[in-house]
């Protein structure tokens, strides 16, 4: 039976010696804390803790807070040090706040029941059980005198319990026109109420939602009568069913970036994928491949272009100064290897590499409706690859398409790019081992969209590359152009799209090398300077990533 529960009643407050003893206990408690997380990150991973020690004492302080990062996050006691770090932020209701009704799943066997209740007592929130008959526990719910257009359902598990705070942060955001689910942070609780695994979730994110359920019983909705009842005949699947129906009304969710709700359990990411179903008709694809020597690696490329199960492809190899004798040959001979389904063809481009002109001049040259961005030192392994990535490229809300790509020793080298991250952007997920590791709630693993993605191998549509002016040549001559691209992109709508279907082994800059010279170093500098100032990447954060992770790892780790 549906029961109306009292709210919280307010602390005592402390006299200000009590706050100030008080204030010296916690920070003691947080150096503590802290003297353990390092201690743990030594003991667990010495080696690379020492690099990181290293690099601090030369005072290469980027370079060591990206290295310390995931190692400090690898210690249990990470997450008790930035729980304690929080404060409790009172967000007051607003006059004549919705209802928030709380569907709790209790089936029979189910336990943790009474801690449910009591965290949803001190939040003021009203209460329907649904048993082992979803169907009709959720018709009562259409008879409840608070039940209408104005009340919002809150769907949780046995065991699961609210935040301190919570339903007014929830109430906090209702307001919005057009919002129909809000979901938020949440992390795990056992029985002894320890807490731990937090997920800073990323904002909406439809594609990835496909593929890992990140919001049912961590989000509130606003469903009506035909939504309570497709619920229902979901039978077990009532809340998922509810949270699919919002969504779909109001196009999306907003994301309150706090933890609001400690859990029993959460439901897991969809592994192993399914194929991508490929277009029927897919349309010719021009490849641009900038080259310089190296004969070895673009033959390789060449190969795995050539091998690609795609009906139509024009490669432009874009030659950038080769001196080397047999690469001149092998050059001179490529366009002998055309055949039906294959045209290839060679473009001089002489003087200082510039990544973005030699590409931009390709495209004023190409044929196809799909171009394909694709560095010389780029391995293919599997035939579907090109395939997969135009499928995904023809969409009316993507733009830029980017491949898992993996160092030669297998771990990630490429799985999106964030912004924010070294304050200009990085490569998400890099080093990680894919076969062995779980990474962040297997991220690496799941189609998503994102920011940003490398143009080691890139797949967009022609006309959308031109329509916001191709490759910035003055600003991102060698660093950051695809970044720039992207992020223009999506600014007209066409979002950014990691595929890890996808999957090809990046040797990343082989045949032109780092840049460790003066010259480079400056030109990196100005290019990462282009890019803060365009994009304030020193200042914001990446809706696909969290501000509760570090700025200075790429391995999505607890910022502390």
């Amino acid at each position: 039976m549906p029961v109306s529960l009292p709210t919280q009643r307010g602390k005592a407050e402390e006299c200000p010696p009590c706050h100030i003893r008080r204030g010296h206990f916690d920070r003691l408690v947080l150096f503590l804390l802290a003297l353990r997380i390092h201690f743990d990150a030594l003991r667990l991973a010495p080696g690379p803790y020492l690099t990181a020690c290293k690099w601090w004492l030369l005072r290469k302080r980027v370079r060591a807070r990206g290295q310390f990062a995931p190692l400090l996050t690898r210690s249990s006691r990470a997450y008790k040090r930035w729980v304690l770090q929080q404060a409790q932020i009172a967000v007051p209701s607003p006059p004549g706040a919705p209802v928030i009704i709380a569907l709790v799943a209790c089936p029979t066997g189910a336990s943790g029941l009474e801690e449910t209740l009591a965290s949803l007592a001190a939040e003021g929130v009203h209460v329907l059980i649904v048993g082992d008959d979803p169907a009709a526990d959720l018709a009562r719910l259409a008879d409840l005198p608070y039940w209408g257009c104005e009340a919002w359902l809150l769907p949780l598990f046995a065991g699961d319990r609210l935040a301190i705070g919570a339903a007014r942060a929830y109430r906090a955001a209702m307001g919005e026109p057009g919002v129909t689910a809000i979901f938020a942070d949440d992390d795990l609780s056992d029985l002894l109420g320890r807490r731990t695994a937090p997920h800073f979730k990323p904002d909406w994110n439809a594609e990835l939602f496909r593929h890992h359920d990140y919001l049912t019983g961590a989000c509130i909705l606003r469903v009506g009568y035909d939504g309570l009842a497709t619920a229902a005949e979901a039978g077990a699947g009532w809340a998922g069913a509810l949270v699919d129906r919002a969504v779909a009304e109001g196009g999306g969710a907003v994301h309150l970036r706090q933890v609001l709700h400690h859990r029993r359990q959460r439901p897991q990411p969809c592994l192993p994928l399914p194929a991508v179903s490929i277009a029927p008709a897919l349309p010719r694809i021009t490849a641009i491949i900038p080259t310089r020597n190296r004969m070895d690696l673009l033959a390789t490329c060449i190969n795995g272009l050539a091998a690609a199960d795609y009906p139509e492809i024009e490669a432009i190899v874009v030659d950038n100064d080769s001196d080397d004798p047999s690469t001149v040959a092998f050059l001179a001979a490529l366009p002998g290897h055309s055949r039906p389904g294959l045209t290839i063809r060679v473009m001089r481009h002489p003087g200082t590499f510039n990544y973005s002109a030699i590409n931009n001049r390709a495209v004023a040259e190409a044929t196809g409706e799909l171009l394909c961005l694709l560095n010389n030192d780029v391995e293919m392994l599997a035939p579907d690859w090109l395939a997969i990535m135009a499928t995904q490229a023809l969409r009316d809300e993507v733009g830029a398409v980017g491949a898992q790509l993996l160092y030669p020793d297998g771990r990630l080298q490429h799985a999106g790019v964030v912004i924010g991250v070294g304050n200009a952007a990085g490569h998400a997920h890099r080093f990680l081992k894919p076969d062995e590791e779980e990474g962040y709630f297997r991220r690496h693993a799941l189609p998503q969209f994102v920011s940003a993605v490398t143009a080691a191998c890139l797949v967009v549509k022609r006309e959308r590359f031109l329509a916001v002016g191709g490759l910035d040549e003055n600003s991102f001559a060698v660093a950051f152009n695809d970044v720039d691209l992207c992020l223009r992109l999506n600014g007209r709508g066409w979002q950014s799209f990691y595929e890890p279907r996808a999957v090809l082994v990046h040797h990343e800059s082989v045949s032109r090398g780092p840049d460790r010279d003066p010259v480079g170093a400056t030109r990196f500098a100005s290019e990462l300077a282009a890019l803060q100032h365009r994009w304030r990447t020193d200042e914001v954060f990446d809706p696909y990533h969290h501000p509760h992770l570090s700025r200075a790892s790429e391995q999505f780790a607890l910022a502390i």
